[in-house]
């Protein structure tokens, strides 16, 4: 079914994906001479930042998350379609949802980045990612599983096993994630289980890298080990992992392989960008990089297409300082309103610079009390970058409900050092020691696996 335009309508502007990139873009074109028609395959917005707090039981999923209709029911000009996108034909200018296809004028593509395993995919099974809701809320059945199934297991080993917690990925993500887990462990847990004490969990953080947080000052990543490693994380750089399988960790390191039982792996090192990008790639001829990010122009559009644009972590735009840009909320958001502004100067004639980024600074959550804050011309530690971060995390956060809500939660959570929302639900939310991590493999025992280099 085609979507039909009436005789004369405004430009149609589509944009696929309601992340930073799709909504700033969206937001932007709101109540101006053009039909917008924002399409995503999700009912809301998904504060992607938060989402580690989501996995570890600090915030609900809809503390994070804003329903696309709400934020733009006063936008009259403005369609938001719930479906995902199938295909792209740029000749006819038709984006394909199944069996419905809607016309454009003028098409944003803002579908974001997956998970990257560098090519070895089944290991999803078994450390899975965090991108999405359903990532965050398996992620915590798996992390407060782990501690049941300890609380029950009677084998030393096993104990320690579901004990052992193994992050991949030094980034922000990865970095946030050791932190709370940290937390978790020796101050949330400490006084609610009886047969074991959550203080023995070890938590390991893997960066291939030589040092974490590789986007900041080498400085402040100095001053985020030294903090981890006070919470009782242990940081393993410049190691690659080479397996992960049977509830076991093989990594390399200095030329040496090292196992380490586990049942709660956790994926935070690679990504690469949505599937939307090959096949826009397929239609257009346009390059992707090796991450499958797609190769844009100094104006955001694609080589031979003045009419697509591709922003967000999808894009690769390397024309600044011939780099990608990062994949961070606001490198998205100044792309997307970006874009919408160059939209509305065409259709007057006019057009802009080429977009340039400018870069906000870093940031990272540790812990409670600690954080790191790059803004460049300064640089901030402690319990001040932690303040820093809570506000500029609010700032961002769409709704004015969910900024209340977040703030009330973490203020009662400071207070409190309690974590309300440490539910474990979905597919086996009631677990025994054998069936934690929805492993059908045989128990880990101390005997060395086999290490598929």
């Amino acid at each position: 079914m085609v979507i039909p335009r009436e005789n004369n309508a405004p430009h149609q502007v589509v944009i696929i994906g309601g992340g930073f990139g799709g909504l700033y873009a969206a937001k932007a074109l709101a109540n101006t001479n053009v039909n917008v028609t924002l399409i995503d395959k999700r009912n809301f917005h998904l504060f992607q930042p938060l989402l580690y707090q989501v996995a570890t039981g600090t915030l609900s999923p809809s503390d994070i998350s804003a329903p696309l209709r709400s934020v733009f029911s006063k936008s009259k000009n403005t369609k938001v379609f719930l479906g995902e996108v199938t295909d792209i034909d740029p000749k006819k200018q038709q984006v394909i949802l199944g069996d419905e296809i809607i016309p454009y004028d003028t098409l944003i593509v803002a579908t974001g980045a997956n998970h990257s395993y560098f090519g070895k995919d089944h290991w999803k099974e078994f450390a899975p990612g965090l991108k999405t809701v359903e990532d965050a809320i398996e992620m915590r059945r798996r992390i407060f599983s782990a501690f049941e199934a300890a609380e029950k297991e009677t084998d030393a080993k096993q104990r320690q096993a579901f004990l052992t917690f193994v992050i991949v990925g030094g980034g922000p993500t990865g970095v946030e994630l050791a932190g709370a887990i940290a937390e978790l462990a020796y101050k949330t847990l400490k006084e609610d289980f009886r047969n074991i004490d959550t203080s023995e969990t070890k938590i390991l953080l893997l960066q291939g890298g030589d040092r974490i947080l590789p986007h900041i000052a080498p400085v402040l990543s100095k001053v985020a080990v030294e903090s981890l490693q006070k919470l009782g994380v242990v940081i393993h750089t410049q190691t690659r992992v080479t397996n992960i399988e049977n509830d076991i960790v093989t990594f390399k390191q200095n030329g040496e392989l090292t196992e380490i039982p586990s049942k709660t792996i956790l994926w935070a090192a690679g990504v690469q960008g949505s599937a939307l990008g090959k096949i826009l790639a397929e239609r257009t001829d346009v390059e992707c990089d090796f991450s499958a990010r797609v190769i844009v122009e100094p104006d955001l559009t694609i080589k031979d297409h003045k009419n697509i644009f591709v922003i967000g972590d999808l894009a690769n735009f390397s024309h600044q300082n011939g780099k990608p840009l990062p994949g961070v909320a606001p490198v998205a958001k100044q792309e997307g309103e970006y874009v919408g502004k160059l939209i509305q100067l065409r259709l007057q004639g006019h057009t802009l610079p080429q977009f340039n980024y400018n870069d906000v600074g870093s940031l990272a959550m540790i812990g409670q009390n600690l954080a790191v804050v790059d803004l460049g011309f300064i640089k901030l530690t402690g319990f001040i970058a932690w303040v820093f971060w809570l506000i500029i995390h609010i700032y961002f956060l769409i709704e004015f409900d969910t900024k209340i809500v977040v703030i009330i939660q973490w203020a009662w959570n400071y207070i409190t050092r309690n974590r309300r929302s440490r539910l474990i639900t979905g597919k086996e939310a009631f677990l025994t020691p054998q069936t934690v991590n929805n492993s059908s493999h045989s128990p880990t025992t101390g005997k060395k696996q086999p290490v598929n280099l």
